[in-house]
């Protein structure tokens, strides 16, 4: 696996029992908006707020730069992607 630029706010992190790099990237986000029918980074940040365990597969797998395991658990999912937010914000 290729290594984490962390500069770009990439991270190394442990999902179904592999390591997935993860980076909040605009290409990610703008995903983001066009699968949740949101336009712009408020209407998408308040859609965030209410993900169920179908919502938050779609958004580790945009937020994934490697391939994401299938049997993921939820509480790995979460950490997974907050985990990549907190990167993004330094």
């Amino acid at each position: 696996m290729p290594l984490c630029n962390v500069a770009r706010g990439e991270v190394s992190v442990p999902v179904g029992g592999t390591d997935v790099r993860l980076c909040v990237t605009l290409g990610a986000l703008a995903a983001l908006e066009g699968h949740f029918g949101v336009a712009g980074f408020e209407a998408l940040g308040e859609r965030l707020k209410v993900l169920g365990a179908a919502d938050l597969m779609v958004v580790l797998k945009a937020l994934a730069m490697d391939e994401v395991p299938e049997g993921v658990g939820f509480s790995e999912a979460i950490r997974a992607v907050v985990k990549a937010f907190e990167a993004m914000n330094g």
